[in-house]
């Protein structure tokens, strides 16, 4: 079995708060982390990214509002 890709995007930039990037959606812990992750980790943290990335970029609108 492959091992699951990092869904970096190469648009590294954090959001308001610092703590999740807005390119990919991760977590400032689970960028550090996902090297080490196991492929069920890496599955969970996949499957909450493109909720996370759509409330991530409805608040950066927001706040630039």
């Amino acid at each position: 079995m492959t091992e699951m890709p990092s869904p970096c995007v190469n648009i590294c930039s954090l959001d308001q708060s610092g703590k999740y990037c807005l390119g990919c959606g991760r977590s400032l812990n689970e960028l550090a982390g996902w090297q080490n992750a196991s492929e069920a980790e890496r599955r969970d943290i996949m499957a909450q990214l493109p909720d996370r990335l759509r409330a991530l970029k409805a608040r950066e609108r927001t706040m630039k509002s």
